[in-house]
C-alpha cells in the first residue's frame, strides 16, 4: 500500500500517512500498519503512545528529504524516520 496518497476509508475520511502530513496539521492517528514495521520500531512507536485514537501533530521536517520527522504525540516531541512515520495512517482534525 503507497502511504503517501490520500486512502478514502468507509466514512469517507482522508487518510494520510504521518510522513505526508502538511506541518502543524492535527490529526488523529487511525490506524497502523505493524507488519511494516521490524519488531524494534513497533515495540518502539507502542512505548511512546502511538496507538490509534490518539493526538498527533507535525511539527518540523529535515531539510534533507530522507531525515527524520518531529512529532508531537501528547506532550511529547518524538523524532520518527520517515520509513516510521510512512507506517502511521492519520486522519487530519478540521479546527
Amino acid at each position: 500500500m503507497d502511504m503517501s496518497n490520500p486512502v478514502k476509508t468507509a466514512s469517507s475520511l482522508p487518510l494520510l500517512s504521518l510522513e505526508s502530513l502538511p506541518q502543524r496539521q492535527c490529526a488523529t492517528v487511525s490506524a497502523i500498519d505493524w507488519g511494516h514495521l521490524s519488531m524494534p520500531e513497533a515495540r518502539r512507536l507502542r512505548e511512546l503512545g502511538f496507538d490509534e485514537g490518539v493526538g498527533v501533530e507535525v511539527l518540523h521536517r529535515a531539510r534533507l528529504g530522507r531525515g527524520p520527522i518531529a512529532c508531537r504525540i501528547g506532550r511529547m516531541t518524538v523524532a520518527l524516520r520517515r520509513a516510521v512515520a510512512g507506517a502511521v495512517l492519520v486522519s487530519p482534525v478540521t479546527r
